[in-house]
């Protein structure tokens, strides 16, 4: 839109324009603020439908249609693409649903398979459609009650070899489609939906289908588990990633922030044993799927030198072991003499959220968070932790340990930052994608007379065993809670760290870590994890890959070697 009609759309005078003033805004005959806007208008499909007006500019009367839409068109009643006469991804009520023309349905097949909606604001939707002729650019979801209208940052297209076979048509096409969008407004019960197809061509396909109210988080496990299990042609790694980018990726975060923001919300909490000591830590382990090793934790870590100085918090993302967690930490606690505190949220809210959430709880100035399945090698770990804490040596104030597989090995001295430059080939043609992972100095050398256990600064630790200064992780805004359940938080929050000039480091106090033993994983944490990678890599690619990359990287911090 030009500056100058802008203005007079903004002043209301429209008599500067056709020279009459319109009648009072109705869905036939909409108010500027109904109008579309330059990154909503279907130029080509609002040409094709008019005709004239193409010829009008091809005779340099109007630079494009939508100068000629907002200046004639929206009060002629001009046709415009259906689809396009209503915002994308926003939930629209009643009065904001404009009169559509009927567009003549298309032969086509086109099979939703299921619309699934939270009354908090998410809808999901999947299902197929030949579109071989002419690609969809929409799909508008629509009840009595409210209209939505997905387009291609809310869809991401999937291989369907049953719909390949079925349509007898084996050819490199993804007939699937997933539609998801977090509105974050309340969504009644619809019972029924109509879904309308609508394609770069004009035409449009429709099917009614049941739309299921579901929970959020139930939500979010389906959406994560097709994600996991979606079938694309070329490199599925990259490929799966990088349907992320148009704005699917962007759309889950938001969703699983706002699932999270609910469930830390208001946890039940209660305290178990002594009070009333002078606390150097707090040590906290968040639990998800197992509640057997708070018991296995209490028991070796108690009576070792200097475990007095310390508390544990104990914080559940799994309700249904709420009650076992409870009476196990008030039997320890008698047993075993330690302060403890057991939080029980009423879902997974993943590894950051239920680590920051003990912020609240703890009742010192140190965080260690510390894995279910880490236990101590050093029997007198903690109290060199402490003395660690008050020497004032380097490196205090973020660092992690060496962690050891239970056949001695080395797991942990410290992480640094790959790249993976991958390829996918798709009907010829060649994608290419960075994607950055994590890898362990040291991983699976012997235990002992290897370099990996000499304090140092790395690019980043585990977050099995971090010990932060409080200050400072609060700074640093703790984990950051955009990472779905849990991956990649702890290369986030050294990277944070390290982005305000302070490396995280390794230091040697030694410590056994059960890998992979401490919780439970199912289909949907797959799904999160690829979210993860993806919102990693495109958050910390620059940074990274400047001088970060590598066993040996070329950043300062590290230039006596790593």
């Amino acid at each position: 839109m030009s500056d100058e009609v802008a203005r007079i759309f903004e002043e209301g005078d429209f008599d500067e324009i056709a020279g009459v003033t319109p009648a009072a805004p109705t869905a036939e005959n909409p108010s500027p603020g109904d109008l579309l806007d330059a990154g909503n208008f279907d130029e080509q499909g609002y040409l094709r439908l008019n005709p004239d007006v193409a010829a009008s500019i091809d005779r340099g009367e109007f630079a494009s249609g939508h100068q000629h839409y907002l200046l004639h068109g929206f009060r002629e009643g001009r046709n415009t693409p259906s689809a396009n006469n209503l915002p994308r991804n926003r939930l629209l009520r009643p009065t904001a649903l404009a009169t559509q023309a009927a567009t003549p349905l298309a032969e086509i097949p086109f099979n939703v398979e299921a619309v699934l909606a939270s009354s908090t604001g998410a809808i999901f939707i999947v299902g197929w459609v030949d579109d071989t002729a002419s690609p969809v650019e929409t799909l508008r979801i629509g009840s009595p009650n409210w209209r939505i209208v997905l387009d291609a940052s809310s869809i991401i297209r999937i291989r369907r070899g049953d719909v390949e076979n079925a349509l007898g048509r084996p050819i490199v096409h993804r007939f699937g489609f997933i539609g998801f969008v977090y509105t974050d407004q309340t969504i009644e019960n619809a019972g029924s939906v109509m879904v309308h197809a609508t394609f770069a061509n004009g035409g449009q396909v429709q099917s009614q289908v049941a739309c299921r109210p579901t929970s959020e988080i139930e939500l979010r496990n389906i959406l994560l588990t097709r994600l996991a299990d979606a079938d694309f042609h070329g490199n599925p790694c990259v490929e799966r990633i990088a349907c992320l980018d148009g704005g699917m990726g962007d759309q889950i975060i938001a969703f699983n922030r706002a699932i999270t923001r609910r469930l830390v919300a208001n946890p039940y909490m209660e305290r178990f044993g002594p009070t009333g000591r002078r606390l150097r830590g707090s040590i906290v382990v968040a639990l998800y799927g197992k509640a057997e090793y708070l018991h296995a934790q209490n028991a070796l870590y108690a009576g070792l030198p200097g475990i007095e100085d310390y508390e544990f918090i104990y914080v559940s993302n799994s309700p249904e072991l709420g009650e076992t967690l409870m009476r196990e930490a008030k039997i320890g606690s008698y047993i075993y003499d330690i302060a403890q505190t057991v939080m029980v949220l009423p879902g997974n809210a993943g590894f950051g959220a239920a680590n920051n959430i003990a912020l609240a709880a703890a009742r010192s100035d140190r965080i260690l968070n510390v894995n279910p399945d880490v236990f101590p090698r050093d029997p007198d770990w903690a109290a060199k932790h402490t003395a660690l804490i008050d020497s004032g040596e380097d490196g205090t104030r973020l660092f992690g340990v060496p962690l050891y597989y239970d056949d001695g090995s080395l797991m942990h001295g410290g992480m640094y930052f790959e790249a993976d430059e991958a390829i996918s080939i798709v009907e010829g043609g060649f994608t290419r994608r960075r994607m950055l992972r994590t890898e362990h100095y040291g991983k699976g050398a012997p235990p002992d007379g290897t370099p990996y256990m000499r304090p140092r600064p790395v690019p980043a630790v585990t977050g099995a065993f971090i010990s932060s200064e409080r200050a400072w992780y609060e700074r640093l805004g703790g984990f950051s809670e955009d990472f779905v359940f849990g991956h990649y938080e702890d290369a986030d929050l050294c990277l944070k760290s390290l982005e305000q000039g302070v490396p995280s480091w390794l230091k040697d106090i030694r410590l056994w870590h059960f890998e992979g033993k401490g919780s439970t994983r199912l289909p949907p944490h797959e799904g999160g994890s690829i979210v993860n990678r993806w919102l990693f890599s495109r958050r910390w690619d620059e940074m990274l890959t400047r001088d970060l990359l590598g066993a040996a990287p070329a950043n300062a911090h590290f230039a006596g070697g790593v």
